[in-house]
């Protein structure tokens, strides 16, 4: 499965998620999809392109790394975290619509290669 195929099942898990306003662990949203956490860097990419290129809240700030509570140094989409993952919380994903995966894979600046 390539990279922008997994980004929608890891949309539809952050929407879930952000709509109970929960933040999830790199760990638990690799448990959650079958995919090694050094396989979720690209994954997350192609969600946060799309959210920063439909300018929606970056719905990849509730990842979170377990020891610093903080998104991982791929996150650029934004800088105050707790304000923006409220943000995200705030927003309702559900109206909005899930991306499909060519919506994903069009996504300006992501790559698409093949993940676990």
């Amino acid at each position: 499965m390539k990279a922008h195929e997994r980004a929608t099942q890891v949309w539809a898990v952050l929407a879930l998620a952000a709509r109970n306003r929960q933040i999830l662990t790199y760990d638990i949203l690799s448990r959650l999809i079958g995919v090694p956490t050094h396989g979720l860097s690209n994954i997350l990419d192609h969600v946060q392109q799309y959210c920063v290129q439909k300018d929606i809240p970056p719905l990849t700030i509730i990842v979170v790394n377990k020891e610093t509570g903080l998104p991982g140094s791929g996150f650029t989409a934004a800088e105050d975290i707790p304000r923006n993952q409220g943000n995200v919380f705030n927003y309702d994903w559900l109206v909005a619509g899930a991306p499909s995966p060519d919506d994903l894979k069009a996504v300006k600046g992501s790559k698409t290669k093949e993940v676990g």
